[in-house]
């Protein structure tokens, strides 16, 4: 038998958390790494679930480090996969069986999702639609549908981590989570490192998750307010820190010559908030570029398990 440690980064979750603990099958040693939740969610693992390995953060971590502890207790405790676990997400009986089979027949997979479903399966969850669409693999799934031939999975550069199995393996070699990412953006990061390293990542339609987010409002982002500034670092982060950029020095001069043009138009039309607009970006370029890069020097190295 493989040992399979579930974690969960948890933060005031107990809209879900009751929902996703009760869904984890007995066999399976549960880690959840709270981070500093204002709401009865350390008090509700206490009491309902003593069993579970807790870590009480005094501050919030992120995503990616919480998860990075998770990781490495699991490891320490001898863990050959990992399966990480939103907090608003809530497995079959059967997803992580049928992810190991499949893992046993393609072992270039390094990590593995389940089909993410909407609550109570009412059909795909919008944003996993989306990713099979953007990169092409919802054509060959239609077709093999259609054919009764679906395969046991299917390769795609990019899936969010709400429900991950991960290998021992793929651990050794691209480590945890960058700590340059808080939230969002540390996952599109990993695959990222993962295709660099030559480790594949795939979704398998045999395999069911719930990832109950549908009814949930995404925030409007306001141009020039302090979210919108953070959305624009993370996207430098995500599109810069991945390795498979080769022309890096190049790609990065190129974003801050267009920003130095858009600064002098906005000087000659008098646009003062356009102006500011351009000089807070070149400030931020400025400021997470040796960031970036030395980010992108330890993220190349395979010679240890970074962040872990």
């Amino acid at each position: 038998m493989k040992s399979v440690f579930i974690i969960i980064v948890t933060y005031n979750g107990m809209d879900w958390l009751p929902k996703c603990l009760t869904s984890i099958p007995d066999q399976y040693s549960v880690i959840v790494v709270d981070n500093n939740s204002t709401d009865n969610t350390v008090e509700y693992i206490e009491e309902h679930f003593p069993q579970i390995n807790l870590f009480k953060e005094n501050r919030n971590l992120g995503f990616g480090q919480a998860n990075n502890k998770g990781i490495s207790y699991a490891i320490k405790q001898g863990a050959d996969y990992v399966y990480l676990l939103n907090q608003d997400a809530y497995l079959n009986s059967d997803t992580i069986p049928r992810l190991l089979k499949v893992h046993s027949n393609n072992k270039k997979f390094g990590i593995l999702s389940p089909f993410h479903y909407k609550n109570s399966f009412t059909g795909l969850d919008d944003k996993f639609v989306m990713y099979m669409v953007k990169y092409g693999v919802h054509k060959s799934y239609i077709f093999d549908s259609n054919e009764n031939q679906i395969k046991s999975v299917y390769e795609i550069p990019f899936v969010n981590a709400a429900g991950w199995l991960i290998s021992k393996r793929t651990l050794s070699v691209i480590g945890g989570f960058d700590p340059i990412f808080f939230h969002y953006g540390e996952d599109r990061n990993y695959c990222q490192r993962a295709i660099y390293h030559g480790v594949k990542i795939g979704i398998v339609p045999s395999a069911k998750m719930i990832h109950d987010r549908e009814n949930r409002e995404e925030k409007k982002i306001i141009k020039y307010t302090e979210e919108y500034y953070e959305e624009y670092i993370r996207k430098i982060k995500i599109d810069f820190g991945d390795l498979n950029l080769t022309n890096f020095e190049k790609e990065f001069s190129k974003i801050i010559s267009e920003l130095r043009t858009s600064q002098f138009k906005a000087i000659l039309k008098l646009n003062i908030n356009k102006y500011k607009d351009s000089r807070y970006k070149l400030y931020l370029l400025n400021k997470y570029k040796e960031i970036l890069s030395n980010s992108r020097s330890e993220n190349s190295n395979v010679e240890k398990q970074h962040y872990l």
